[in-house]
């Protein structure tokens, strides 16, 4: 066992014992008690764990009691859903100061920025990219990173959204929903260089505003928070629901608040986002896997631009969106549940974020690949490979054998391949890597017939106590374990991996690896001198943070880029 693992095992023991000792309740906040109405029954919710005590309380802080300095929404507007409220309370009036959040939401930002540009390097997401009509330069419109390409703010942000999301790199969030909430950058940043630029220009877009790098930091800070807590005890896959319809919900709010809308019109646009058209998961899974959920999020953000801009110009919302009977979201999409909440909005998603630092593969299947790394040296080190294998067996935990465990199924295309925990693994196994072009067609990889052959040879198996470490909001590990079996007989020792690079428990180790990736992301698409400047300005953080959008926005246009067409 390496000195990691050992070390994470202790840590995970000592939290479990602290648990039991202290029985500490992680969902109060002292300073939030009054704004809250917590039900003190446990909640009974199938993610909620013994030793954590959870509310299925509303969010929603009183309007009678709203913080000082805060403007509470009209009483007459009375009936929103709670749950909407709490948001738009949330956008507007919650100020952002820790250092450690604006710190982590650095790293998150140039991850994500060098994630995009990584996927310009494939034409399936490139094709889908550009003005709705060729040729078309919008004036004071945003920039799309890498590209040459000028566009309006809600085309903008699907360009930016997609080529994001492309190669499943960008951070995670695991729950009893999954996601990737800087997946909301494409809203955010095509919003704020839109409206930067025009102010600039001499327009009037939300009260003049011209954002800076901070300005964009924070509203990442919001964003993820919003779709992370409402993804801790609300699984929308288990209804078939995707779970953009969660960047959709966050982005809308957040764009709201930099467009300069109140809070009632916030509510509105929020309200707007839940009554829209949801996303079915169907394209994630066997037989409709495809690329679209590729694009996915950034659909979600191109809709959240577009909502919100509805609202700017007069749209009402729907204020019971959720909570009307019969016709309502909850009633017609949630079974009849209403949403339960672990804690308040605060910062807690930012900085318990995930970071996909060594491979570009589906997050539950990290520690997987990390597992089958280790085991791929040893093989070799014995002067064996994985042709000496005669099976695989991957100790795991609950929500890795619903999404990603795949054992039979055909690998049709990209999106099956880099959802199948068995394919990722045997490729690790077989190669001593996995990268995104393992996924493609026509590759060394997708062609191999001894990894499809090692594909039918792991099986998954639930260890119930993986699955509640996985849902411990104290650890959020994200564990497997696995043991092989060669072709003589011989069983090798388990190799198991808790937490990735990247977790929160690895983050300080993750950064020298979060900044190499960036670096080795800029550099198909820009001259030396160029990556290094860029280099440079995102780990100088007072410089990064001060800078106007616009200006840095500008960096990273590629006229003549290779990868767009």
């Amino acid at each position: 066992m390496s000195a990691v693992n050992r070390g994470l095992r202790q840590a995970s023991k000592q939290v479990r014992l602290s648990q039991r000792i202290s029985n500490i309740n992680c969902t109060r906040s002292a300073g939030l008690q009054s704004a809250f109405r917590l039900n003190n029954s446990p909640s009974t919710s199938p993610s909620a764990l013994p030793n954590t005590r959870t509310s299925s309380f509303s969010t929603m802080a009183s309007l009678q009691t709203a913080a000082p300095g805060t403007t509470p929404m009209p009483a007459h507007h009375k009936g929103y859903d709670p749950e909407i409220t709490d948001i738009a309370d949330y956008v507007l009036n919650k100020n952002i100061d820790s250092d450690l959040e604006f710190d982590t939401a650095r790293w998150v930002f140039l991850d994500t920025l060098g994630c995009g540009l990584e996927g310009l390097r494939f034409k399936e997401c490139t094709k889908l990219l550009g003005p709705t009509v060729p040729g078309t330069v919008v004036p004071n419109g945003p920039k799309v990173p890498g590209t040459p390409y000028q566009l309006d703010p809600i085309n903008a942000a699907f360009n930016i959204g997609a080529m994001i999301r492309w190669l499943d790199y960008n951070d995670c969030w695991l729950a009893a929903e999954w996601g990737h909430p800087s997946d909301n950058l494409g809203a955010i940043l095509a919003v704020a260089d839109w409206i930067t630029r025009t102010n600039k220009a001499g327009g009037n877009l939300a009260n003049g505003k011209q954002f800076t790098i901070r300005d964009v930091l924070e509203g990442m800070i919001k964003a993820h928070e919003i779709q992370g807590c409402l993804a801790l005890l609300n699984s929308y896959n288990k209804v078939g629901l995707d779970h953009v319809v969660l960047v959709k919900v966050a982005s809308t709010a957040v764009v709201s608040k930099m467009l300069g809308l109140n809070e009632k019109q916030t509510a509105d646009a929020i309200t707007q986002a839940w009554v829209d058209g949801q996303s079915l998961r169907t394209y994630r899974h066997s037989p409709n896997t495809m690329s679209r959920k590729s694009w996915a999020a950034g659909d979600a953000c191109q809709r959240a631009v577009n909502l919100a801009l509805k609202v700017l110009k007069g749209e009402p919302g729907v204020p019971t969106v959720l909570s009307a009977p019969v016709w309502g979201f909850y009633d017609v999409l949630f079974k009849g549940k209403k949403f339960e909440f672990q804690r308040p909005y605060g910062s807690y998603v930012m900085e318990n974020v995930l970071f996909k630092v060594s491979y570009p593969a589906e997050f539950h299947s990290q520690t997987a690949v990390e597992a089958s790394e280790k085991i791929h040296a040893q093989l070799k080190a014995m002067g064996k490979s994985a042709a000496d294998i005669k099976e695989v067996t991957i100790r795991t935990h609950e929500a890795c054998i619903r999404i990603i465990d795949k054992q039979f199924k055909p690998m049709d295309n990209f999106a099956d391949r880099d959802h199948c925990i068995q394919y990722m693994c045997s490729v690790m196994l077989t190669f001593g890597r996995l990268t995104a072009g393992d996924y493609t067609d026509g590759s060394e990889a997708a062609t191999s017939e001894l990894v499809e052959s090692l594909r039918k040879k792991i099986k998954c198996v639930e260890d119930p106590q993986f699955t509640a470490d996985y849902h411990d909001p104290a650890l959020r590990t994200i564990s497997n374990g696995l043991t092989v079996e060669l072709n003589d007989g011989t069983f090798l020792d388990e190799v198991v991996v808790e937490a990735p690079l990247g977790h929160r428990l690895r983050r300080e180790e993750a950064k020298p690896h979060i900044l190499a990736k960036y670096k080795r992301h800029l550099e198909p698409h820009f001259s030396a001198d160029k990556v290094e400047k860029l280099v440079a300005l995102g780990t100088n953080p007072k410089e990064l943070e001060a800078m106007s959008v616009d200006e840095y926005v500008d960096l990273y246009v590629n006229e003549k880029s290779e990868f767009v067409q």
